[in-house]
C-alpha cells in the first residue's frame, strides 16, 4: 500500500507495521520535537498515538460531529 502524504518521504515505501512501530515524526508534519513532547505522555510510536485514549475520543467526536445537527 502507498501511504503518500500520510507519512514523511523516508517512510513512504514502508509497510503499515513498520510505520506503526516508527516514532510519531514518521507522520507528515511532525518532527523530533513532537516525538519528545509525545514521549512525555507515554507515546513513543505511531501505534501508541493511534491507541492513545484521548486521540481515540477526539477522533470519535470528530466523526460524529457531522451527525449532530
Amino acid at each position: 500500500m502507498k501511504f503518500g502524504k500520510l507519512v514523511d518521504k523516508a517512510w513512504e515505501e514502508k509497510t503499515a507495521s513498520e510505520i506503526l512501530s516508527a516514532p510519531p515524526s514518521a507522520l507528515e508534519g511532525l518532527t523530533e520535537k513532537h516525538d519528545e513532547a509525545l514521549a512525555a505522555l507515554g507515546i513513543k510510536s505511531v501505534g501508541d498515538l493511534a491507541k492513545w485514549k484521548y486521540f481515540q475520543r477526539a477522533s470519535a467526536l470528530a466523526a460524529l460531529a457531522d451527525l449532530d445537527k
